[in-house]
């Protein structure tokens, strides 16, 4: 197993689930494949190293083992305007700190004293152009909240309300995991109701991969992890379903092959920003549902990343949802209770 240049998954790389089924009330992304902004200089990150170069003792900045050796300082909880108020969960426009940035959220919290057990999270993906506080998982946000769970939802970097790295995707959502698991840190720290022995990550389709990450990252951080409609958990799935083969993505392609080398030059690399490399790393239960009908994310890359898990020993289960597409459907209920079912097993 190569653990030489893992990386902060090419945020381009699981822009995976690109599609108008991801989140009901998402803004259209725009049919003109406008390019994502110029990549700035990544700081200490060896950009200009030749691919193909001698790996080093250090891992790559950009990398699943980077991520490994980072200290998180997650913290700073701040709860904004109450977007949503029932008789069951108040919901707040939210903020919090973490690695030097300031990363946007939204806070579902339920009525009573708690303590509660809580979920952090991690959406798929919506143009950061066009994504506005809260969207990608709105549904799941109350669905948690209604049950007794304290949920917050994680904008990510350089999206609505959260610090503009100037970085944009270039930075293969690695980012994008940094900040989850600040999310939990600052969750955890927060002085609300939450019960910081009953903590689970939850994630849909992009946001999948991101789960991924941050299980085989930082195991230990949360107690249960849990994905819908996941990307791959191999980057070069979704770098050639979603980048190398768009005309309007072709800069964006170059950059990410002079930067880090083609997924053939060079295999360690993507090997090493490819979250199945660490599995056995992994230390959570985990609860995967796909619809065989999803044509965003195939079922068959669901069925693979089981196959793995199972045979790095990770305590992973299945749901499969006959017809069904990539957001669900009818059976979007169905996924919940069972998702239920799994937390009170195991967050206890």
């Amino acid at each position: 197993m190569l653990r030489m240049i893992p990386a902060v998954v090419l945020g381009l790389v699981l822009t995976a689930c690109t599609t108008a089924t991801e989140d009901p009330d998402a803004v259209p992304t725009p049919s003109d494949g406008s390019a994502a902004p110029p990549a700035s200089p990544e700081p200490s990150s060896p950009a200009e190293e030749s691919p193909t170069s001698a790996p080093s003792e250090r891992p790559h900045p950009v990398s699943i083992p980077a991520l490994m050796e980072q200290r998180y300082d997650g913290r700073g909880l701040r709860l904004g305007p109450v977007v949503l108020e029932t008789a069951d969960q108040t919901q707040y426009e939210v903020t919090y700190r973490g690695d030097g940035l300031t990363i946007s959220g939204r806070l579902a919290v339920p009525k009573g004293d708690g303590p509660f057990p809580a979920i952090v999270l991690a959406h798929g993906y919506i143009d950061p152009d066009y994504y506005v506080n809260g969207q990608g998982m709105t549904r799941e946000r109350e669905w948690f909240a209604s049950q007794g769970y304290v949920a917050l939802h994680v904008d990510y970097r350089n999206h609505a309300g959260s610090s503009d790295t100037r970085l944009g995707e270039l930075d293969l959502r690695m980012g994008y995991t940094e900040d989850v698991i600040n999310a939990v840190r600052a969750l955890r720290r927060w002085d609300g109701p939450v019960d910081d022995e009953r903590v689970a990550v939850g994630g849909r389709s992009m946001g999948g991969g991101v789960v991924y990450n941050v299980l085989t990252a930082q195991p230990g951080l949360v107690d249960a992890g849990v994905v819908w409609a996941p990307v791959s958990s191999d980057a070069v799935d979704n770098y050639e379903r979603w980048i190398a083969p768009d005309p309007s993505r072709q800069g964006i392609a170059d950059e990410i092959v002079r930067r880090y080398g083609a997924p053939r030059a060079n295999p360690e690399f993507w090997e090493g920003i490819s979250a199945r490399t660490y599995f056995d790393e992994i230390t959570e239960p985990v609860l995967i549902h796909h619809g065989t009908s999803d044509d965003s994310c195939p079922i068959r890359w669901s069925h693979e990343t089981t196959r793995l898990m199972e045979r790095a020993g990770v305590d992973v289960t299945f749901e499969v949802y006959e017809g069904e597409e990539h957001a669900f459907g009818p059976q979007f209920f169905a996924s919940m209770e069972r998702t239920g079912r799994f937390l009170r097993q195991h967050l206890r």
